[in-house]
């Protein structure tokens, strides 16, 4: 069964990748012919009304199916933790169309994500023509879901094992063997369409020599703190785009398709997932510069365009930064005379699994990943190092999964439309308060009661399971006003019960 959701997925998401392909070659080929013919008004008008009504047709498809929005990774982390419920045909056709037209223009935005939710919408659908429900049918998600990221990245063990470290949180032989089944299956469906040669294909003559691990170290700290800073913004943006647009959410997709027309009229070989770019790495590596400049456009875009809610993934984009910085360090470092030319590449390499292991928290995916999809085996140690580095960095500043942080962000809202009548609840946090020092799961809330901000000092932290209250917080609750009376008297009484062990 996990093998034919494997072919059926695969074929899906072949088609759904080759869709994308074709149509940000055809963007790239539209920019490239503004750029290089004189200015024609019309041209620009019909343009911005065609990414507009791409637009449109996208919201319409969120607004009748709300959990197409995004990658899709949270949706399907929560539908195999039995919170979310999900109508797989609904999703199907709704995730293919709305993401085959949010990338094609060029937002900064993965397939991948897409590609695992299609994957697991066809397991779902298998499991209901067979009539499979409870375990068997949470088998053919998360086999569809491993499927959908192998034939995106042509990389069938990573694609088992994010689902296991990421999604499925369950190791047991019967997931491994299901969710290797249909990952092999739909690989062998995409290498038949796509061709062997690995999706970032890229070379590096020499390996780095033990005695420069000392860069790994160094890079990795550094992939921890900007992966940090990428997951708090990221968090923050559905907050921003509400303050600064007034949009409906299902209708902020209108400002990354407007902006991405001057992002790909001044750098039209920029936009995409960034895939084109990494390889073009391989080839010729700008100078310190062009690529912080590249850096700072692929980050704040990529926010951007995530944060509209638009159906993509943050994967590739995840992975295009990575190499990025991994560029800047290599260049600068030697500027510096302290690294050779020659393992400039290596790094590049090793920061795209740094950065996603910081950001996801899955280093065993990220090292596999990376493997497979340059297609070397020589850079394991390395990129283990790094991986690790960048791993305990964010997780020493109180960074969350990102997936998970996005699950429990996109079920708060959910919670919210359960207080029929809120209102905000502010509980300090003094010197020697019960709360201090403990992260946020681990405080047993009263019913009907939402934390939605952490105040700290002038931060607003939007907060998750692992975050951890300190001394001087303002934690703002959300409980309904009959019940604040309540609320407050059941905190107390817990914070007494506490002091008294």
């Amino acid at each position: 069964m996990g093998l034919l959701v494997g072919v059926m997925t695969g074929a899906v998401v072949s088609a759904f990748r080759y869709c994308i392909e074709f149509g940000l070659r055809y963007s790239q080929l539209v920019y490239l012919h503004l750029r290089t013919t004189p200015f024609v008004w019309w041209q620009w008008i019909l343009l911005l009304g065609v990414n507009l009504g791409l637009a449109l047709i996208v919201a319409c498809l969120i607004k009748k199916e709300p959990n197409i929005s995004g990658s899709g990774i949270p949706q399907v982390e929560g539908q195999l933790a039995d919170e979310l419920e999900m109508n797989w045909w609904s999703i199907l056709w709704r995730k293919f169309i709305g993401g085959v037209l949010a990338l094609s223009p060029g937002l900064f935005l993965g397939r991948e994500g897409p590609s695992i939710q299609l994957g697991s919408s066809v397991g779902q659908g298998l499991a209901s023509c067979f009539k499979l429900s409870g375990r068997d049918q949470r088998l053919l998600i998360a086999s569809g879901s491993a499927a959908g990221l192998a034939a995106a990245f042509n990389a069938p063990i990573a694609g088992s094992l994010f689902v296991l470290e990421e999604i499925y949180h369950n190791f047991s032989p019967l997931v491994w063997v299901t969710t290797l089944a249909g990952a092999i299956g739909s690989n062998f469906i995409s290498l038949k369409v796509f061709g062997l040669v690995p999706v970032l294909h890229l070379n590096y003559s020499r390996s780095l020599p033990i005695s420069s691990y000392w860069h790994l170290i160094l890079l990795g700290i550094i992939l921890g703190l900007f992966g940090y800073l990428y997951q708090r913004v990221l968090l923050m943006m559905p907050c921003w785009y509400y303050k600064l647009t007034h949009l409906p959410r299902f209708l902020q997709g209108i400002v990354p398709f407007t902006l991405i027309i001057l992002v790909g009229y001044f750098t039209p070989n920029l936009i995409g997932g960034g895939n084109g770019m990494i390889i073009g790495f391989g080839r010729y590596i700008p100078s310190l510069f062009v690529l912080i400049i590249i850096f700072i456009v692929r980050f704040v875009f990529s926010m951007v365009s995530y944060g509209s809610g638009l159906p993509g993934g943050i994967f590739l984009p995840i992975l295009s930064l990575g190499a990025i910085i991994g560029a800047i360090y290599g260049v600068f470092m030697n500027q510096l005379g302290l690294l050779p030319h020659i393992y400039i590449m290596n790094l590049i390499i090793f920061s795209m699994g740094g950065y996603f292991a910081g950001i996801g928290k899955a280093p065993f995916t990220a090292i596999l990943l990376v493997t497979e999809m340059v297609g070397k085996l020589t850079h394991l140690m390395p990129l283990a190092v790094i991986s690790l580095t960048a791993y305990l960095i964010v997780d020493l500043l109180g960074g969350a999964p990102i997936y998970e942080a996005l699950l429990e962000q996109m079920k708060m809202p959910k919670a919210i439309q359960q207080i029929h009548h809120p209102d905000q609840l502010e509980v300090p946090v003094f010197f020697g308060s019960f709360l201090n020092g403990k992260t946020v799961r681990d405080i047993p809330w009263p019913k009907d009661t939402l934390l939605i901000e952490i105040r700290r000092g002038e931060i607003e932290i939007i907060p998750h399971g692992d975050t951890l209250i300190r001394e001087g917080d303002t934690l703002v609750l959300l409980t309904d006003i009959t019940q604040r009376a309540r609320v407050k008297h059941q905190i107390n009484t817990f914070s007494r019960t506490l002091n008294k062990k």
